[in-house]
């Protein structure tokens, strides 16, 4: 009986392991985002720094890209996304609400998809 609950406490703590091994604490993803300029730039970004767990953000004006890196131990992709949609930015599956959107200066307010 002993063995058997030694053999089963040891399997669980197999899988408790491996399951902590899948976190990535630098975790890289690239976002679409929509915006304009230079001051949608730095909203962005600050909005992205602003989840705890986000290492990095960068948000090309050209391309509308977001490349992020965060520590999935600490903060989630929605979440990030989350964080810009309340700033006022939408990106691929998380739309900024009117209010958020109708704050945004004239020349940050893009065209809405």
């Amino acid at each position: 009986m002993k063995n058997l609950i030694l053999v089963v406490v040891l399997f669980f703590a197999g899988f408790s392991i491996q399951a902590q091994q899948k976190v990535n604490k630098n975790a890289k993803y690239v976002i679409e985002v929509s915006g304009n300029c230079e001051q949608c730039q730095n909203r962005i970004q600050k909005a992205a720094f602003s989840v705890p767990g986000v290492k990095s953000a960068v948000w090309s004006i050209e391309t509308h890209q977001l490349s992020l890196i965060l520590n999935e131990e600490k903060t989630t992709i929605l979440a990030v996304k989350t964080a810009i949609a309340k700033a006022g930015h939408d990106s691929e599956d998380i739309k900024a609400s009117t209010e958020s959107y109708d704050k945004l200066p004239g020349c940050c307010q893009y065209e809405k998809k």
